[in-house]
């Protein structure tokens, strides 16, 4: 564990910027500087996905680490830092973490097979109730930082695949392909190596974007309907 001292920070700067005043710092004095995922720091890309003084994203609730003020720490405090801490997360460097498991879960069957051929579709021309509209806009806010993975004892990213079953077998365009996507995202899920849920619910409560638990019960009920149907 490395300790570095940071001095002249305003509570108004992000925790990011904290990061780039230190690393400025670091290159001054000729030293390497900290390695850190960061992308869009508007809360929307999920790459800034760092462990802060034990809790995914620090302290705050429903905020990325970009969005984290220095504000929330007192004067003088001192800070942990760490990167996600997954089997399927292996560290690269520093606080960088690789998280292309995601990628290849999503590929699995995190889409809906559309005919972009011409024929293409109004997307209003299918009448949906608001209410399923509604869950499928809340599961599809998953930005898949990996925080309820990096929050979970088993570090499962059940609440990460549940959102994403979710967004696409609430809707009629989903659900031509929701067994086949439910079975085919769940295998790729254990075959990455993450664990099972632990019921606990502190994947929700650390989740930047609020994702419910009712994601994980319904992507249960999917894949129980699938198995049960299955020709497999």
């Amino acid at each position: 564990m490395e300790t570095y001292p940071v001095t002249d920070i305003s509570p108004d700067m992000s925790f990011l910027e904290m990061l780039d005043v230190l690393n400025y710092d670091l290159v001054e004095k000729g030293e390497e500087p900290i390695a850190f995922d960061h992308d869009c720091r508007e809360g929307i890309c999920g790459m800034c996905s760092l462990y802060i003084n034990g809790e995914a994203h620090g302290p705050g609730r429903e905020i990325t680490t970009c969005q984290l003020h220095m504000r929330s720490f007192k004067d003088g405090e001192t800070v942990y830092i760490e990167p996600w801490r997954a089997k399927a997360f292996p560290v690269i460097k520093d606080l960088v973490v690789d998280r292309s498991s995601f990628d290849r879960v999503i590929s699995a069957g995190g889409f809906v097979s559309v005919n972009t051929s011409g024929n293409t579709i109004d997307a209003n021309a299918i009448p949906i109730p608001k209410v399923d509209a509604d869950k499928a806009f809340d599961a599809a806010t998953c930005i898949g930082c990996g925080a309820c993975v990096a929050t979970c004892k088993n570090s499962s990213a059940m609440l990460f695949v549940g959102a994403k079953v979710s967004q696409l077998s609430l809707l009629p365009q989903g659900k031509v392909e929701a067994a086949e996507r439910v079975q085919n995202m769940v295998e790729a899920m254990d075959e990455e190596g993450f664990g099972n849920c632990t019921n606990t619910g502190a994947c929700e409560v650390e989740c930047p974007k609020g994702i419910s638990l009712e994601n994980i019960a319904r992507m249960n009920r999917e894949f129980l309907k699938a198995e049960i149907g299955s020709d497999k």
